[in-house]
């Protein structure tokens, strides 16, 4: 359980951090949040925050969307998660929970001329996907939502209800998570995370405009796939049946990290076990985000003072 959170422009004790049942977002679901996380080195006992500039910057992408209007800088949010955390002492593996969202209170449906604030908090957290290296999921009934509906280049919390539904349709349904396509039928993403498959020794991921997140673990993948593995990533739409005849696929995301997916419709992917590709992009990525790898040192923040 954290001990903290910051809340109204301070840092205050979890249990104060609290809204009332009026406030705005509560209601109508104004409001927009990031996943960061946090990896801790046992052996230079640190933890490190993995890309916290690019999700600060993502937020407010998604903060001008909504109208959204923090008296805070990108430089300023990450001072103040970085501060959060030494507060917690956390020296285990953890998740970030920045939120922008209005605050006014009252009823009435619009995103102009309402008070606008942000809070934060951070908790220990393992796995989003407990089979990491053998998923089995299923296409949604599902679709995704429409950029001229819900953007989801903007991570709305009111826009998760999209993802609620077919994540639990799969996990109803005896599966490890959903696959979800758009509403011409190409394949968007998972319920809460960026798809990948393998064809041809090539990596193949739907493009920016096929609503999905742009995701910041999306483009660490494609980077080091072509900087350390010498694999390309194509991008453009991806239909169903291709699902069935990739050689590999893979879920990935902040939260989610890189999960390996075995099945798809009770159809085996390739040979049905965790593929060469994701299991070396998985070891790479699990040593990047934890500050092993000197090229890509650059992307760990360091919590406690050295």
């Amino acid at each position: 359980m954290p001990k903290y959170a910051f809340f109204k422009g301070e840092f205050v004790p979890i249990e104060e951090a609290k809204v009332s049942i009026m406030t705005h977002a509560f209601n109508y679901g104004t409001g927009c949040f990031e996943g960061i996380r946090a990896y801790w080195n046992a052996e230079q006992e640190q933890l490190f925050v993995f890309k916290l500039r690019e999700h600060y910057e993502r937020l407010l992408r998604s903060c001008r969307i909504l109208l959204i209007s923090l008296p805070y800088s990108v430089d300023d949010l990450c001072q103040i998660t970085v501060e959060l955390l030494r507060r917690e002492g956390y020296q285990e593996d953890t998740y970030i929970r920045p939120l922008a969202y209005k605050a006014s209170e009252g009823i009435g449906v619009r995103l102009h001329d309402l008070e606008d604030d942000f809070a934060l908090f951070a908790l220990p957290f393992g796995k989003y996907i407990e089979k990491e290296e053998g998923a089995r999921a299923h296409v949604s009934s599902w679709r995704r939502i429409e950029d001229n509906a819900i953007p989801a280049r903007a991570k709305i919390t009111g826009a998760y209800i999209n993802s609620a539904l077919s994540k639990s349709e799969a996990m109803l349904n005896g599966f490890d998570e959903a696959i979800v396509l758009c509403q011409d039928g190409h394949v968007s993403e998972g319920s809460a995370e960026n798809l990948f498959i393998v064809r041809d020794g090539l990596l193949i991921t739907p493009p920016v405009t096929a609503n999905i997140l742009e995701g910041i673990t999306r483009r660490v993948i494609m980077e080091i796939a072509r900087e350390e593995l010498g694999i390309e990533t194509v991008e453009r739409p991806i239909d169903r049946s291709e699902l069935y005849v990739a050689e590999e696929a893979f879920f990935c995301g902040t939260g989610v990290q890189v999960v390996a997916i075995i099945e798809i419709d009770r159809r085996p992917v390739g040979d049905g076990k965790i593929g060469p590709i994701v299991s070396q992009l998985r070891q790479l990525y699990f040593d990047i985000v934890r500050s092993k790898v000197e090229k890509y040192r650059a992307w760990c923040t360091p919590v406690y003072p050295q």
